[in-house]
Formats: structure tokens, C-alpha cells, sequence
């Protein structure tokens, strides 16, 4: 074993999430293209797989929110100044997954930019709001992020206060232009053709549900459905083996009439999509950090599993599909929030609530979406470098 690599590296918060940062050209040469050595060196620094599932030895938090990694480089598509990659590494297996983006992470990927020169310094203001155009490589998508900018840096502390972190900071507007995926046959939003489906599901039965690939690909249950309330918190699912086994058949069965995988032994190569989430009409209840909310405060309850666990508040893209499914009316989230347009909703998480909107069209009888929009802040913990053992 030789001596360990020191890699330049950046661990950020970003919204709800955090992760290690790497520029593209810092990383060692073998891992600056897609494949195994990438994949490997992004799990030793995780520290997965880590068959304990702490990420003892690694910068991983054993979350989902925390064993993530991010690869920023300048742009490789026009009207872009950079191109954001998302790895979502698994805990517990040797697995990375790039199937999707972080919609949290991508709050911090503005910020890691402009202070890693990746932008042209003419795009920098000295004073008032840089517009970072990103393109998100894993899903070929455009985010505009609006980052405040105090004496030519990055502003990241503020009065801006985000359900499910501690501390407040400075406000980052995220944009995700035309978030839906449109699929290798120009397809839908919705890839069943339907607002609302029946899925069968092997062992649990048939279930109502909406399938929806914006942001993210979603499968969203009626939390009645399912036996729950909409109001529970992390230790009511994920203390709870038979719920995550029944939520994770779902998932399968999901991905697989999305069209996301073929066979339901691919979901075990593909954790990160689609995401699962179930929905309720607005109910009090108490938060994780004992903050109550009040049905007269929300529009819905919505709680959403990311890497087989409940989240403990919202995951972005989770967020753009929550936003875009409640403003089409008919499907298991807008009848949820009350039926009827709307373009902005404001729903209930386990860490307490979040505000999104959607741009929403319908266009030759297909639903169309041009935009989510949402706040979320970001904020640089660590940086200097990584130490990865060398092979």
C-alpha cells in the first residue's frame, strides 16, 4: 500500500444535504472519466461500503442526505458556465449510483463555482446576485442558481431559515428549467400516460398512484393507501421493517412500469430513482425538532423515502416533483392539496414545511412543465483536501 493521495476537495452543505466537492481537475487522472476507478476512489472517500453503516473511516454521514459526492467542471454545452455530476454512494454496498441529481446539492454548486474559478470573473458582480447557469450532466437538465454576492464572494450567511437545518443562512433561488423528462421517444411526463394509475405491487396488491418524472422520477401513494397518516416521522417508517419492505416493493414495481428498469433485479443497481412518496390532506403534527404545524399552515403532508429510508425533510427533486404533480390537476398530490390549479403549494415534511411553485401547460393534451422554483441556502463546512488511501 502505498502513501495515502491528497486530493483538493470542498465539503459543503447544500440545502438539507451535504457532500464532498471535487473539481474535475483535481482528481487523479484515472478518475477523471466515468467508470471503476471514479466509482472506487468516490466510495473510499465516503468510506463505503461500510458493513457496520457508520462511514467511520470515510466523510459520509451514513445517511442518504450525506454520502454524496459532486463533480464540477466548466461547461461543456453552450449558454452554461459549468456542468454539475452527482454521485449518490451507497452505504453499505460498493455501489455508486448516478442515475439522478441532488436537488439540494445543486444549492451549493453556485457557490463551490464562483470560489473555485470556474466562472468567468466578468459573470461576477461585486456586489448583488450571480445567475449560475449549471447544466446537471447525470440527466442532461439546465438549473439556474441566483447566489448573493457580497465584495465579489459568495454570501452564505443571512437571515434565511430552511425547515430541517439548524441554522439560518443566506438565501439561494434555484430555477429547474424544463425538469421533466422527456425520455429517448420525446415521451411523457407522466410515463404511463395516466394522472392517476393502478400499480400492482407483489405482495401489497393493487394501489392508486401518480408516476411522474420531473425532477426526479416519483411514484406517489395516497398515504391512506398504505395505512399511515402523512404526518409520520422517521422512526414510525424506518424502525419499521414491514413498511420499508412494502415501500421498497412499490418502488420496484414503479421503476418498472416507468420503464426505468427492465427486470426487478436492475432496482438493486438503481437506488437513487425513482423515489417513492406518500401523500395526505393537511394535519397538525409536531416536527422532528418539535416545531408544530398547523393543517392551516400547509397545503398537504408529504413524506418521501430516498435510499430506502424516510427522509428526514424534503429532497430537492423531490421538491420540483411535488411542485409540477400539484399543479396538474387530478393527480394524488393536487387532490391531496384541495384539487383545483395552482401554481405554488406549500407542504409538510418530518423537519416541518416548504414552499415550491411550478410553471405548468398543457399543450396538444400533454402536461407540460417549464420551470420549479424554490429556495435553499448553502454553506462551505471544510476545505483544503481529501485523504483517499493509494492502491
Amino acid at each position: 500500500m502505498t502513501d495515502q493521495l491528497r486530493i483538493p476537495a470542498t465539503y459543503m452543505r447544500g440545502g438539507t444535504s451535504k457532500g464532498v466537492f471535487f473539481r474535475l481537475e483535481d482528481l487523479p487522472e484515472a478518475a477523471r472519466v466515468p467508470g471503476p476507478a471514479r466509482d472506487a476512489l468516490l466510495m473510499r472517500v465516503i468510506g463505503s461500503p461500510d458493513p457496520y453503516g457508520k462511514h467511520t473511516d470515510g466523510m459520509g454521514g451514513a445517511t442518504s442526505s450525506t454520502s454524496k459526492c459532486v463533480i464540477v467542471s466548466k461547461a461543456s454545452v453552450p449558454d452554461h458556465d459549468v456542468d454539475y455530476l452527482y454521485g449518490q454512494v451507497s452505504i453499505d454496498s460498493a455501489f455508486v449510483d448516478w442515475s439522478g441529481n441532488c436537488g439540494n446539492l445543486s444549492s451549493a454548486v453556485g457557490p463551490f463555482a464562483i470560489a473555485g474559478g470556474l466562472l468567468d470573473p466578468a459573470r461576477v458582480p461585486q456586489n448583488g446576485t450571480c445567475t449560475v447557469r449549471i447544466w446537471q450532466a447525470n440527466i442532461g437538465k439546465t438549473i439556474l442558481a441566483r447566489v448573493p454576492v457580497v465584495d465579489g464572494h459568495v454570501r452564505e450567511l443571512g437571515d434565511f431559515e430552511l425547515d430541517g437545518v439548524a441554522f439560518p443562512a443566506a438565501e439561494i433561488v434555484l430555477e429547474f428549467l424544463d425538469p421533466s423528462d422527456e425520455g429517448e421517444d420525446g415521451g411523457a411526463m407522466f410515463p404511463t400516460g395516466q394522472l392517476v394509475d393502478t400499480l400492482d405491487v407483489p405482495g401489497v396488491g393493487p394501489l392508486r398512484a401518480t408516476m411522474i418524472s420531473a425532477g426526479i422520477p416519483t411514484v406517489f401513494i395516497d398515504a391512506a393507501d398504505l395505512g399511515f397518516e402523512g404526518t409520520e416521522l422517521q422512526p414510525a417508517i424506518n424502525e419499521a421493517p414491514a413498511a420499508l419492505a412494502r415501500l421498497e416493493a412499490i418502488r420496484v414495481a414503479g421503476a418498472l412500469r416507468m420503464g426505468l428498469i427492465r427486470t426487478p433485479e436492475e432496482a438493486l443497481r438503481r437506488q437513487h430513482t425513482p423515489k417513492v412518496a406518500f401523500v395526505a390532506p393537511p394535519k397538525d403534527y409536531v416536527s422532528s425538532s418539535g416545531k408544530r404545524v398547523a393543517a392551516s399552515d400547509i397545503d398537504l403532508n408529504v413524506r418521501a423515502l430516498s435510499m430506502g429510508k424516510l427522509h428526514h425533510a424534503m429532497m430537492g427533486t423531490a421538491s420540483v416533483a411535488i411542485a409540477t404533480a400539484a399543479a396538474i390537476p387530478g393527480t394524488l398530490v393536487n387532490l391531496a392539496a384541495g384539487g383545483g390549479p395552482r401554481d405554488v403549494v406549500r407542504f409538510g415534511h418530518p423537519s416541518g414545511t416548504l414552499r415550491v411553485g411550478a410553471a405548468v401547460a398543457q399543450v396538444d393534451g400533454r402536461w407540460t412543465v417549464t420551470k420549479a422554483v424554490m429556495s435553499r441556502s448553502a454553506r462551505v463546512l471544510m476545505e483544503g483536501a481529501v485523504r483517499v488511501p493509494g492502491g
